[in-house]
């Protein structure tokens, strides 16, 4: 975003940088951290936490310095005010503490997550999170509560979904109605499982599971879930249309995406503006695209002129997402501008429920996103309110009390909730918060 480069420039001159804690310090935090550190004048990363806190401390000394460890947060806002980059495993010490203008929670949890996150806004801190698993689970939610504490609760640029938002609104800064938000994947198979991805994940230094979760279409749900709940629009059918030329076969060679769009001009024919969806085995990619409409004729002549087609649907797309690379620019729009890059609009639109990946047996717990158990599939809110579908975000850590066929959609009849836990208790406030306005709608 030109214009943050030009306000971050003034901060680092008058000695004012923006103050940066990050939470999650494995291969998107320890990214973070060093893009910050090397790349961006006018922030600071201040301090680092995570669970594990060699991988804190290793995230900052790769770089050159010392960190300072601290167990809580009178030791951290004390390492912040001497100048040096704190590290902990206490994570709400860290979103507490004084000395800190913004927290980015990159952690790919859940509860932890949303127990990180409420501290964060609780303490009048802005948080950027590249958390889909968590923003589309309780992400409304989260965002009413940080309207309320006059702080701004933000999906982080580079990530597809913040992608595509930005490409929404430069869309609509041309005058074009956006109607579609799609997702462009390279893979898409729900029987992937940590074992058939672990040779892809050890080659890219990433963890088994989530790679997995890239493969099974989790990843990509809860990333179109999160930007249905920003712009107020729906899926067309449970799981999205997904055009899949490559039929699963890697060797397949990639098609241009305005070859494979068509089944999606056709859901919007049926179902109306307003989808999201993805395709796969489409080039440019891994990017994102916008189909949009105009409803001035002498417009779509120009349209046509400029390369973008006849009509009625136009095609913009942006053919990378640099994840780590563009975490600062989303920090600096809260920071500095209080904008931010995708956050909910209101109630939940879509969310993502728990597929069976296998049989599943009584006894049977469901580990991990990306596991051996289950996969991510996105559906209008109303259909899993009304049908009390169990959303994935709730479902980590269930034991399943009866069998479940393969490819079955699990309901909360199916397992055992633990207790005592925040997530749970947030979904029913968000449920409760907006009852009326999703079921209307």
């Amino acid at each position: 975003m030109i214009l943050v480069d030009t306000a971050l420039a003034a901060r680092e001159a008058a000695g004012n940088p923006i103050r940066v804690g990050i939470v999650g310090a494995g291969f998107q935090g320890a990214a973070i951290v060093r893009q910050i550190v090397r790349s961006t004048k006018g922030m600071r990363v201040v301090a680092v936490a995570n669970r594990n806190l060699a991988t804190a401390v290793a995230a900052v000394e790769v770089l050159g310095i010392a960190p300072l460890v601290c167990d809580d947060r009178p030791a951290i806002e004390r390492a912040i005010a001497t100048g040096r980059i704190a590290v902990t495993d206490d994570a709400v010490g860290l979103a507490q503490a004084d000395g800190i203008d913004v927290v980015v929670e990159v952690t790919g949890s859940v509860d932890y997550a949303a127990t990180v996150v409420l501290a964060a806004i609780e303490a009048g801190k802005h948080v950027v999170q590249m958390n889909a698993e968590l923003d589309g689970t309780v992400g409304p939610v989260l965002k009413a509560r940080a309207d309320a504490a006059g702080v701004i609760y933000t999906f982080s640029d580079g990530d597809q979904p913040g992608v595509q938002m930005n490409l929404v609104r430069f869309v609509r800064g041309l005058g074009v109605t956006p109607v579609l938000c799609g997702n462009i994947k390279g893979l898409q198979d729900p029987y992937r499982n940590p074992t058939t991805q672990a040779g892809f994940a050890e080659k890219w230094g990433q963890k088994p599971a989530m790679v997995a979760s890239f493969a099974d279409g989790t990843k990509i749900s809860y990333e179109q879930a999160v930007v249905a709940n920003g712009t107020g629009f729906r899926v067309a059918q449970r799981g999205m249309v997904g055009p899949d030329p490559t039929g699963r076969d890697p060797t397949v060679p990639l098609q241009p995406l305005e070859d494979i769009i068509a089944p999606l001009a056709d859901a919007l024919d049926t179902h109306g503006p307003g989808l999201v969806d993805y395709v796969v085995g489409a080039r440019p990619g891994p990017g994102v695209f916008v189909l949009g409409t105009h409803d001035d004729p002498r417009q779509q002549h120009f349209l046509n002129l400029y390369k973008l087609g006849a009509g009625p649907y136009y095609l913009f797309y942006t053919p990378y997402h640099l994840c780590h690379f563009e975490v600062p620019t989303s920090i600096a729009r809260a920071a500095l501008f209080g904008d931010a890059v995708l956050a909910p609009s209101g109630g939940p639109q879509v969310g993502v429920v728990a597929a069976a990946k296998k049989d599943l047996h009584p006894g049977d717990r469901i580990a991990e996103f990306g596991g051996y158990e289950c996969y991510g599939v996105a559906e209008n809110y109303p259909v899993i309110e009304h049908d009390r579908l169990l959303p994935l975000g709730l479902a980590l850590d269930c034991t399943v009390t009866r069998f479940v066929a393969r490819d079955s959609i699990l309901t909360y009849a199916d397992v055992a909730i633990p207790e005592g836990r925040l997530v749970d208790r947030l979904y029913a406030e968000q449920a409760a918060l907006f009852s009326t306005r999703s079921l209307a709608a």
